[in-house]
């Protein structure tokens, strides 16, 4: 896979955005692995730009690193400094799992009666209402009304 290729002005973006974070993978004595190219796939899932650190002081073995981590993992290279390198992929949009037989969740509702002379504070009370429950014009928590179910055999023998 190919390396994204960035405008100049966005890599300077990039590394602005950058210079704050932490590394979030370190390259040690062995180079670039499986499970270090592996760990570096998972940190650009999750992030999307990430610094890496590499221990070795070998700045062509850098180099080839960060080529090499960019090719294979289809992300961006933005800047080698030092010990460091940043990559940039976009983060991918997660799904979100839509449940067939979820109901409306709990809320918290706010009920303000006010006294029957004008000189006393209204009463206030917070109350949870359930999906099957609802708030009266008194100010009562109900269960809401369902449609009336009639029976089959009744409306088939009337007529």
């Amino acid at each position: 896979m190919p390396a994204i290729q960035l405008t100049p002005a966005q890599r300077k973006e990039k590394r602005a955005d950058a210079h704050h974070l932490d590394p979030v993978v370190m390259i040690g004595a062995d180079g670039l692995t499986a499970a270090v190219t592996k760990e570096v796939d998972a940190a650009l899932k999750a992030h999307g730009l990430i610094k890496v650190r590499v221990m070795s002081d070998d700045r062509q073995g850098r180099e080839e690193i960060l080529a090499a981590l960019a090719d294979q993992l289809d992300a961006a290279p933005i800047q080698h400094i030092g010990k460091l390198l940043v990559l940039w992929r976009p983060v991918p949009e997660k799904e979100k799992a839509v449940k067939e037989d979820a109901r409306p969740a709990p809320k918290t509702v706010k009920i303000v009666k006010f006294s029957k002379s004008g000189n006393n504070r209204p009463q206030i009370k917070k109350v949870t209402v359930l999906g099957n429950q609802r708030v009266t014009q008194g100010g009562e928590v109900k269960r809401a009304k369902k449609p009336r179910q009639t029976s089959v055999k009744k409306s088939s023998m009337g007529q």
